[in-house]
């Protein structure tokens, strides 16, 4: 009889959420281990980031009163190639960025599983709110919503593949926030009261605008302001800084409120327009990813969420060339931006998702 334990890699910020993800799973019997991604220099660290300075010495504590090994990976360059390099791109093309995503796409279940697997683990595990579950008839892993609708987390994991899921482990998905921190309190981790993060780990104060201009100098290219009609009634500071749906910061005064309805970005031009002009009935994505389907080969009525925290709404996805899809909305959706992800669910499975091309 086999009596060897599995093995964890459990990504460990040193926050409550992952810090309890390695609890529980010692508690249930596994052989964990711990490891923090060291993802960029200090001097441009978010100190109360997810995965902040302070982080390496609280997920330290808790691997040491837990009695497993802990690593700290240096992982700068991956980082900086593959999450800040894409967030710097994307807003140069006029799009808005999810980082977390991209994240864990090419960190956590890149860069990481492949680590993890040099360590002969069985399995990696993260402090996400989300499920997995293998379904025998489909004979495939799916990916599902946390029971914590306030906090659940599957939007940022719709980039997992079904070799990836196969590997992964969300010991928090059957729990609520507050539970959670219940638990840790109980195992007597003093991270069980420690704030969550709100910020983009690597741009410190939240402040994108600075960064990019530190990044690329050149982002500060002015350029028109033109009305839904094309007259220019004002100049913005580059297109990098503005985001469809925004109304402050414009620099620019009218009758009624304006906001930013369209971004060129091979024209350097901003379009602004009423609320009105907001509302889109439609979008493309492109670079889907399918979980639960092999692919999607008929129109299918889904519940699609085109930004984190945004409340999915009834729509329709139909196939189109190269993987693409169209996505019909029942009612008009308000500030659809471009380079955001949009989820298709299924009740609480998600079934895939994409970029917002336009």
């Amino acid at each position: 009889m086999n009596t060897k334990k599995k093995r964890v890699v459990v990504a460990m910020s040193g926050g409550v959420d992952s810090s309890t993800t390695a609890c529980l799973l010692v508690k249930q019997g596994y052989e964990v281990i711990g490891i923090t991604m060291k993802l960029f220099d200090e001097k441009i660290g978010v100190e109360s980031s997810c995965c902040g300075i302070s982080g390496v010495d609280d997920a330290r504590g808790v691997c040491n009163k837990l009695d497993i090994p802990y690593y700290v990976v240096n992982l700068k360059e991956e980082f900086d190639k593959e999450v800040i390099g894409y967030f710097c791109k994307e807003y140069e093309h006029a799009r808005t960025p999810n980082p977390c995503i991209a994240c864990n796409e090419k960190m956590k279940w890149g860069v990481l599983l492949k680590k993890a697997l040099t360590f002969e683990a069985d399995f990696i595990a993260t402090g996400h709110y989300a499920r997995v579950e293998y379904d025998s008839e489909k004979k495939r892993y799916l990916l599902k919503k946390g029971i914590d609708q306030k906090k659940q987390q599957s939007y940022f994991l719709y980039t997992l593949t079904q070799d990836q899921l196969r590997y992964t482990l969300f010991p928090l998905g059957g729990y609520t926030k507050d539970e959670v921190r219940n638990i840790a309190r109980e195992f007597g981790l003093k991270v069980h009261n420690k704030a969550g993060s709100q910020e983009i780990c690597f741009v410190p104060d939240d402040d994108y605008k600075t960064f990019l201009k530190n990044k690329i100098p050149s982002i500060e290219k002015k350029g028109s302001i033109v009305d839904i009609e094309g007259k220019k009634i004002g100049t913005h500071k580059g297109i990098a800084f503005y985001t469809i749906g925004q109304r402050k910061g414009l620099g620019i005064s009218a009758p009624n409120p304006l906001y930013v309805v369209n971004i060129d970005s091979d024209k350097n031009l901003i379009t602004v327009g009423e609320e009105k002009e907001l509302y889109s009935d439609s979008l493309r994505a492109v670079s889907l990813n399918w979980i639960s389907i092999e692919n999607l080969e008929t129109p299918r009525k889904v519940k699609a969420n085109i930004r984190y925290k945004h409340e999915p709404i009834e729509a329709t996805i139909y196939p189109l060339r190269n993987n693409d899809v169209k996505v019909i909305f029942n009612e008009k959706e308000r500030a659809v931006t471009p380079g955001q992800a949009v989820v298709f669910y299924d009740g609480d499975v998600v079934l895939g998702g994409g970029v917002i091309e336009r």
